[in-house]
């Protein structure tokens, strides 16, 4: 028996011979009269010297009790803790439009994996395990994929103010396992992995992807077999399903193809992001210019203080205004009142309503800052409850603070009560939900209940969007944006650092959801002082943000801020719904990318200089993603960047230029000579 499955350019192809079935091709879109019986022969194995005398298949569930030699997709106990090996038979296929379920039957178990097309070109697929009787599962892999037999791994490792660092590594017999056990997709290492083809840069060549859209930590299994050949599999870190039951199930793994490099994958994963797994509160609703009083006041909130900065961010163009922490309980420093969600009266006599008043007088929207998860030792709701702590009383503390057992309904019915609470007395039309510790244990109820949590909150409140923010960027995953509406991708707004993390995070998320702020002149978290020009171009390549003390601007820092920001919200609605295509530069010092619209009429490169180049003289910028029969009128609109050694008749500091595709993905663009902490922005418009 043999099925397939098939969206945007990629193919799941499918067989079994009476077992758990397997992948007999994962991949660029095979021909639709393709037969897959003769392709399911294809991939008979030979046999040899040192082999058992039939090979083991590498199914969707390799099974530990078929001799298999690798990691098995799942590991299974009775209650009392005697390991289960059952011998599982395929029992038969149920399938529909875009959607095919594939069962299996052993001994009072019936294991389904589950696999959806969707228009956005992405492939979900997702295990469920049904007993008659309770069981424990120790592991369960959501449907396992085969790796191809070139190329490299792409995973992501990170810290704090420090997110998507892209690691290659290539493949070798073993296994590469990565395990995020914090209670959160984590700063170390998220859910992401890249199998690169051969030779595969950001804009050629073939990749595969998949992302586990989990928010609660994960494992992942990248495994080359004795016999070479390999498996991928994802599901929640072992152990973390700590309670027996009768039905188990496996977050959605998405699966991504390119045949165009780096940049298809891009593509594919930042529309499914934005337009399949965001549910926004009214899409028709352009991304409001954020303001935000953390970097200006941390816990020092006065009335007059922040109405001021608010005049002043108005003016600059801001259009929302979000109170950061500091408002509630006794919340004079991160050592108390997390839980206690009531307005601190001593800050705000009369409530949040007075500067909410004022905001509203200039026309921006209100958010408010909340980490309803997490709970400090000194806060009336840890004196009142205790016993709702998660982990053990005796833990260490992260930021002085503990964390919530989310899986406790009462817990879940008091934040609800909490937050709402807040949000029905207030016009809030926005919440950045923080998360700033890791969790004491792993336990896959936790994220159900934040996800419980969420959905109720805005059921209740529809209209309200949410950021995720733990840490910066320490749970960025398509399981929790499918709750929310944006990222807080890092607690760094040095704009040297963010270039860098804006550029490899493209490969995920797009840019509307993609939270990037204008930071002080000296950077809180490096100690650099960077130009405004090139904070503010960088804020501008995402969704646009200001997060320092506005009073601090010079004259020409306000201009500057004040001219990106209007560029920006003139820009924002073909940006925001178009692509991010990362630019091959010939320049390590130059970092660089395209956004390009939906309809592919205009774009936007930014081209960053972020150290020094070796050369004396900048190096040709290659665009991509355009018509090579296509003319193209290009304008640099920031020549005033230019530095005083910049001598020369460069043509883009005078002229626009009209060039076709061909030759601006061929030859490329030459830019003015750059200091480093530059930002050089070309417009383009297809004539």
């Amino acid at each position: 028996m043999h099925w397939r499955i098939d969206a945007g350019g990629q193919t799941i192809a499918l067989a079994t011979s009476g077992g758990i079935p397997e992948v007999i091709w994962w991949g660029p879109s095979l021909p639709m009269d393709e037969d897959l019986a003769q392709l399911a022969l294809a991939q008979a194995n030979d046999i040899t010297g040192g082999m058992l005398d039939r090979l083991p298949a590498l199914s969707l569930s390799p099974e530990p009790g078929r001799a298999f030699q690798g990691q098995p997709g799942h590991l299974l106990a009775q209650v009392d803790g005697t390991p289960l090996a059952p011998a599982f038979t395929f029992d038969r296929a149920e399938a529909s439009l875009g959607r095919l379920t594939l069962i299996s039957r052993a001994d009072g178990l019936t294991l389904s994996h589950h696999l959806t097309a969707h228009p956005t070109g992405v492939i979900t697929l997702k295990t469920t395990l049904q007993s008659d009787a309770p069981i424990r599962v120790h592991w369960l892999a959501a449907p396992v994929l085969p790796a191809p037999q070139q190329g490299e791994m792409i995973d992501i490792h990170g810290k704090w103010i420090g997110e998507f660092h892209l690691i290659r590594t290539p493949w070798s017999p073993g296994i590469r396992q990565r395990e995020s056990r914090t209670g959160r997709s984590g700063h170390e290492h998220p859910p992401y992995l890249i199998l690169a083809g051969q030779g595969c840069t950001n804009t050629q060549g073939h990749a595969l992807a998949l992302h586990y859209a989990w928010s609660g930590g994960h494992r992942m299994v990248a495994e080359e077999l004795p016999d070479g050949r390999r498996q991928i599999q994802f599901g929640a870190p072992l152990g973390a399903e700590t309670a027996p039951g009768t039905h188990f199930e496996t977050a959605e793994v998405i699966a991504a193809c390119s045949t165009t490099g780096l940049n298809g994958i891009a593509a594919t994963l930042q529309q499914d992001l934005r337009d399949r797994v965001v549910q926004w509160p009214d899409p028709a609703r352009p991304r409001p210019v954020h303001y935000n009083c953390w970097e200006a006041v941390y816990f020092d909130h006065k009335l007059d203080t922040l109405a001021e900065i608010a005049t002043r961010a108005a003016a600059l163009g801001a259009e929302r205004f979000v109170l950061d922490d500091g408002w509630f309980g006794k919340r004079d420093d991160d050592t108390t009142s997390l839980g206690d969600w009531t307005i601190d009266r001593a800050k705000w006599p009369d409530g949040l309503h007075p500067l909410i008043a004022h905001i509203h007088s200039l026309g921006m929207t209100f958010g408010l800052w909340f980490e309803p998860e997490m709970i400090n030792p000194n806060s009336d709701l840890y004196r009142a409850h205790p016993d709702w702590l998660l982990g053990p009383a005796d833990q260490i503390t992260g930021r002085n603070q503990m964390v919530l057992n989310l899986a406790l309904p009462q817990v879940r019915e008091n934040l609800f009560h909490q937050v709402s609470a807040i949000l029905t007395e207030y016009p809030i039309d926005y919440v950045k939900w923080d998360h700033n510790r890791l969790l004491p244990v792993v336990d896959v109820a936790q994220t159900h209940g934040i996800y419980d949590l969420l959905s109720r909150l805005r059921a209740a409140h529809p209209t309200v969007e949410i950021e995720s923010c733990a840490s910066g960027g320490g749970r960025i995953d398509a399981g929790i944006l499918a709750h929310t509406h944006r990222v807080w991708l890092s607690d760094s707004n040095d704009a040297l650092e963010r270039l860098r993390i804006q550029h490899d995070a493209a490969l995920f998320l797009p840019a509307a959801v993609t939270g990037s702020h204008v930071g002080p002149r000296h950077c809180h978290t490096s100690g650099r002082v960077l130009p405004m020009a090139f904070r503010a171009w960088v804020a501008a390549q995402r969704h646009m943000g200001f997060e320092m003390d506005l009073r601090e601007l010079t004259e020409d820092e306000a201009l500057t801020l004040a001219k990106v920001t209007r560029w920006w919200k003139d820009n924002r609605d073909w940006t925001l719904q178009g692509t991010i295509h990362r630019l091959d530069s010939d320049d390590p010092a130059v970092t660089a990318e395209l956004q390009l619209a939906k309809d592919g009429h205009r774009f936007v490169t930014f081209a960053g200089q972020a150290t020094t180049s070796r050369q004396i003289l900048p190096r040709p910028l290659r665009l991509t993603g355009l018509d090579p029969a296509a003319r193209y009128s290009v304008t640099l609109i920031n020549p005033e960047d230019a530095p005083r050694q910049s001598r020369g008749a460069t043509a883009l500091k005078t002229t626009p230029l009209t060039l076709t595709g061909q030759a601006l993905m061929t030859r490329g663009l030459l830019l003015p000579v750059a200091w480093p902490a530059t930002m050089w922005v070309v417009e383009g418009t297809r004539l």
